[in-house]
């Protein structure tokens, strides 16, 4: 049977549609591909991970001013690798943009309570999301080498957006229950590797970014002594 020129524009509009798509996609999904990229051979265990004299948490929300259990995790696993001696100092990072939401001192109280003597915590209470804390990891608290903690989702951007920002950084991925919280942070990622790659890409400076602080040097320091 012949074509009509009609149902060839209409097969051609089709396949023109269907390439349209595939690009979009292949695009869409370029991010995702460097954050893996970056982070191939930096992803660890706590029972393998490198030492390094800090670890950096990040945080992951609360519940009635407690963390969650996804940030209870992450906390759990530096707790460990204290235990271990593979860091020194722990660096929590995260929200306090309100009076009445402080995830770094709920992370501090949580990590007192399973061992981390307490001056061996420092907190950044402007890290508002990964590329911010990696940002004043770095500049503000003068951190050049850590690990990085946090849900397997989410440590492959966190150590390509730290390794972009100036930190020599290996991630540990703690292990979940695949629940709705973990496939939605799965999907959000897809989404947030865009964002990673601008910021990797166009290094804005952070929502919040202060003068320099001496708590993990001061913290390491006595450790000197």
């Amino acid at each position: 049977m012949k074509l009509m020129p009609g149902r060839l524009r209409t097969v051609a509009g089709r396949r023109r549609a269907v390439q349209a798509v595939v690009a979009a996609c292949v695009l869409a999904l370029l991010p995702s591909a460097w954050t893996h990229a970056a982070a191939a051979d930096r992803l660890r265990t706590t029972a393998d991970a490198p030492p390094a004299e800090v670890a950096v948490v990040f945080g992951a929300g609360l519940w009635n001013g407690r963390p969650t259990p996804y940030l209870a995790r992450r906390l759990d696993a530096a707790a460990e690798l204290y235990r271990m001696g593979k860091t020194k100092v722990v660096l929590v990072t995260g929200d306090n943009s309100r009076t009445e939401y402080d995830e770094p001192d709920a992370m501090r109280t949580y990590l007192t309570a399973h061992g981390v003597p307490a001056d061996r915590i420092v907190s950044d209470y402007a890290g508002f999301d990964t590329w911010d804390s990696c940002v004043r990891a770095k500049e503000i608290f003068g951190v050049k080498r850590a690990v990085l903690i946090s849900q397997g989702f989410h440590i492959r951007r966190a150590v390509a957006l730290c390794g972009a920002a100036g930190v020599d950084a290996y991630g540990v991925g703690v292990d979940d229950e695949h629940d709705a919280t973990w496939y939605y942070g799965g999907t959000r990622e897809v989404f947030a590797a865009g964002k990673a790659a601008l910021d990797a890409t166009f290094k804005p400076e952070p929502r919040f970014l202060g003068p320099k602080e001496q708590g993990v040097s001061r913290a390491l320091g006595a450790l000197a002594d």
